[in-house]
This record gives C-alpha cells, sequence and structure tokens, in this order.
C-alpha cells in the first residue's frame, strides 16, 4: 500500500484521515476507509468553494460554502435520513 493512502496516526494519538485528490476535489474518508468524511475544494491550502461531509454509513450530515478558508452563507445540517435538520447563515469575516 502506497503511504499517501495510508491513515498517520499524530503524535497526539489522532488518526488522520485518509486523503486523495480526485477530479480535484478532496476527498477524505473515514477509518473504515469504505466511506467518504469529507469532500470539496482547496486552493492554497485554504477550504474553497463548496464541501459536504458525512456519516460512516455514507448519509449526508452537513454542507456549506467556503471563501479563502473561512465559513460563508448557508450551511445545512441533516438528520440521518438525509433530511434537511437545520439551516444556518455564517458571514464573511
Amino acid at each position: 500500500m502506497e503511504n499517501d493512502k495510508c491513515d498517520l496516526i499524530l503524535p497526539n494519538g489522532v488518526k488522520e484521515k485518509q486523503i486523495e485528490e480526485i477530479d480535484g476535489y478532496i476527498v477524505k474518508y473515514h477509518a473504515n476507509k469504505n466511506t467518504i468524511w469529507s469532500k470539496g475544494k482547496v486552493e492554497n491550502g485554504q477550504p474553497t468553494g463548496y464541501w459536504e461531509w458525512f456519516r460512516p454509513d455514507g448519509t449526508i450530515k452537513r454542507s456549506g460554502y467556503f471563501e479563502n478558508g473561512e465559513p460563508i452563507g448557508e450551511w445545512t445540517t441533516y438528520n440521518r435520513q438525509g433530511d434537511k435538520h437545520k439551516t444556518t447563515y455564517k458571514r464573511p469575516l
């Protein structure tokens, strides 16, 4: 297995997510390596544009937008069935 495909254990014991780049999107996987934890674009080391986070069972958990690494606009949290649970709004700093 290639090193960039392995989970890394950080000095504090936290397991770093497996990361891939697919069609310009950064995709991070849950520890099970089978389901996506998050996906979105990164520019200059900062998240940008639309991002999504998922539960280990593959259902969407949260989504929203970044600009210059900061959350902006509408952010949605979803229930375990994938239905909208809550919407919040983030203003740029």
